[in-house]
């Protein structure tokens, strides 16, 4: 049995809402809201970066299952906005948490779903039987133009999770990719904001790809949308994962507990990693849970998990999403520009 031995999460206090990033534009805040299902969004502290938040959600793992990051034998951090261009977030992180030194350790870089292939290649050494437990996390500080519609969903958070052959609060039974070479999103180097093909994003890029992983995994397994409990696809707007689920089989009920991105903005590489763990917060043994993640350039990983018995003695021990949805204090967009390095005050 391969599977999640522990997970944590870190999301920033501060929100901005989106009616104040639209008012500073001259949009209409209320359609803004409607029209992408997201209430407010996470922004990072002025001290905090992947790194930093990458931390934070490692020791929360640790901490969760009271393991010792001296049994390590893999770091892998995936982000889109890591601190360094040439100096890994990695080895921040098993500093920090004081890992051994006879670890791999890396950076993943493909847009938001860096952390699902940080997952997959910890699977692989764990099945290799070349280490006890591997560490995957997703980290981003997601940057958008002044103005930009990225703007509005563009957030901040963290989510880690410790991959292992024993002690699994939740097996990975199977797992299926969808990649290609599709430009809808990109940040040439030296460049400080990302450019979007728009609308392009949608339908060629996002929905392409969560639906042909997530039909090529249940055709794999031959499960079908009424076997999963839960449901979680990447999410950079409200809307976009409730329509892929519909278009799949999967109902908005199945989404909904995973569904953070209203309440977060778009986390990008820990976008989907933090809903799993909404679920993982909340879900029974037994109960069986979809992943799909995305990132833009373009591809998916999809997961089938089975929840087992040892989730009820693990999760109490770390704290919940829920935490961080009610720990937060509301930024205006002066101070929220600031925190954002716009502007200097």
């Amino acid at each position: 049995m391969i599977g999640i031995v522990s997970y944590g999460v870190y999301v920033p206090s501060y929100r901005i809402r989106v009616e104040d990033i639209a008012k500073q534009w001259g949009e209409d805040g209320a359609s803004m809201k409607a029209g992408l299902m997201v209430e407010e969004k996470s922004v990072p502290d002025l001290d905090e970066d992947a790194a930093t938040m990458a931390v934070e959600a490692a020791r929360a793992a640790i901490h969760r299952a009271s393991l010792d990051p001296q049994d390590l034998g893999a770091i892998y951090v995936g982000a889109e906005s890591h601190p360094y261009a040439v100096k890994p977030t990695a080895t921040i992180v098993a500093a920090a948490i004081e890992a051994s030194n006879a670890i791999t350790a890396a950076d993943f870089e493909f847009a938001c779903k860096a952390g699902t292939a940080a997952m997959q290649a910890c699977m692989g050494f764990v099945a290799l039987n070349k280490l006890k437990y591997g560490l995957a996390i997703g980290a981003d500080t997601s940057q958008a133009s002044p103005g930009d519609a990225l703007e509005y969903t563009a957030a901040a958070g963290s989510a880690a999770f410790v991959i292992g052959q024993d002690r699994v609060i939740a097996e990975i039974e199977d797992y299926a990719s969808f990649t290609t070479d599709t430009p809808d999103f990109w940040r040439r180097d030296l460049q400080k904001y990302p450019s979007h093909s728009g609308r392009f994003t949608g339908e060629p890029a996002y929905f392409r790809h969560t639906i042909s992983s997530t039909k090529a995994l249940l055709e794999q397994t031959g499960l079908e949308p009424s076997d999963f409990d839960f449901a979680v696809f990447h999410q950079p707007n409200g809307k976009f994962p409730l329509k892929a689920a519909k278009s799949l089989g999967f109902t908005s009920a199945q989404v909904k507990t995973g569904l953070m991105v209203p309440f977060f903005g778009n986390t990008y590489s820990a976008a989907s990693l933090i809903g799993l763990a909404a679920v993982l917060d909340k879900a029974l043994p037994s109960q069986r849970i979809l992943l799909t993640s995305f990132g833009s350039g373009a591809g998916s990983d999809s997961f089938v998990l089975r929840v087992t018995d040892s989730i009820e003695e693990v999760r109490e021990k770390g704290q919940k999403v829920e935490h961080f949805l009610v720990s937060k204090k509301y930024l205006d967009y002066a101070a929220y520009a600031k925190h954002q390095g716009k502007i200097r005050m």
